[in-house]
Parts: structure tokens; sequence; C-alpha cells
């Protein structure tokens, strides 16, 4: 009975271990405990019909650091960063091309730079 209960406590213990909550995992060099925030919409040129379903991804511009989300219903995202300088990527299709970029986004602690529009239309 014994050798029982030790073993459900070591599987319980592992199987603890392995859980996350879908937040990156990163160094100690990153400064998570009061993280920034990026939020914008992404959307098509001209019409302004959002974009859903595609990864955008805030890539440290000092730390090369990559955190990312993927764009709701109303092409909406937001991700949480570590302070510092930030560049987007966007999830392009085939002969489309970033027509409006927000440039290079400046995140200090407990930051949010929630107004950002990026809109994607036809590469030419």
């Amino acid at each position: 009975m014994g050798r029982s209960i030790g073993w459900v406590l070591a599987l319980a213990l592992v199987v603890a271990a392995g859980c996350r909550t879908g937040q990156p995992i990163l160094g100690a060099e990153h400064n998570m405990a009061t993280p920034g925030t990026i939020g914008g919409i992404l959307q098509e040129a001209g019409s302004g019909a959002p974009i859903a379903g595609r990864s955008v991804v805030a890539v440290g511009l000092e730390s090369g650091a990559r955190y990312s989300a993927v764009t709701n219903v109303t092409g909406g995202f937001t991700i949480q960063v570590a302070p510092g300088k930030y560049r987007l990527e966007v999830e392009l299709h085939d002969g489309e091309g970033i027509t409006k970029d927000p440039g290079t986004i400046d995140i200090n602690k407990s930051d949010l730079d929630a107004n950002i529009i990026v809109e994607v239309g036809r590469s030419r």
C-alpha cells in the first residue's frame, strides 16, 4: 500500500511539473515580473476589414526574444512582453505585404501600447 502511494505522488509531481500556463518559457535574463503589453488590430488595407487567425510576433530588437499571439475574429491581438524595443512580424499569405507598419515599439515596465494598426494589402 505504501509503495503505491509513493508511485501516485511521484506521478503527480511529474504531471504538475509539466504543466504551464501558455506563457512563453523565458530565461532569467527576461524581466516578466512587470511586463508590458503590445496590442492592436490587423486589418486589410483600404477596407479596414479585420484579419483573423494570423500569427503576430513581437521580436525584441536588443534581445532577439520572440513573443507571439494569433489575431481574433476582430483582428485584435495582445502580446505580453518584457520591457524593451520591438518590431512586429505578421504571417502573410502569397502576394501580400505590409502596407502600414508601426515601426519600432518601445515598451517600459507595465506599459500598454494598445493602439497599433497593422495593415496588410496586396504586394505589387
